[in-house]
């Protein structure tokens, strides 16, 4: 059984940080490029970041270079997405994804499988 559990999330300060964890079982997550996208109230989800499956190749969007950093831990099956200089339009449910192609992707529809989102709150 695939699952993909996100993690860490919460009400942050604008201007801190926040670590997001995505743990991963039931597929072979190291040879599966990992993203993060997410998704505010009204807005459709957008991607945020992805990582190859060595964790050797990394994309941002506009949004999140800078600030954000993706990595993977092939051991522990997890992917993590450290966010700094948070923004309050940075609020949003956080959601990972895994994609079993070897190019990385920010199209959504790419993805093969997905987590059930964690909030991250960023108060102004």
């Amino acid at each position: 059984q695939v699952q993909l559990v996100e993690s860490g999330g919460g009400l942050v300060q604008a201007g801190g940080s926040l670590r997001i964890s995505c743990a991963a079982s039931g597929f072979a997550f190291g040879a599966y490029a990992m993203g993060w996208f997410r998704q505010a109230p009204g807005k459709e989800r957008e991607f945020v970041t992805t990582i190859s499956w060595s964790g050797t190749n990394t994309y941002y969007s506009d949004s999140a270079k800078g600030r954000f950093t993706i990595s993977r831990d092939n051991a522990k099956n997890t992917v993590y997405l450290q966010m700094n200089s948070l923004k309050s339009e940075d609020t949003a449910v956080y959601y990972c994804a895994a994609d079993s192609s070897f190019i990385m992707s920010d199209n959504p529809s790419r993805y093969n499988y997905w987590g059930q989102g964690t909030q991250v709150t960023v108060s102004s």
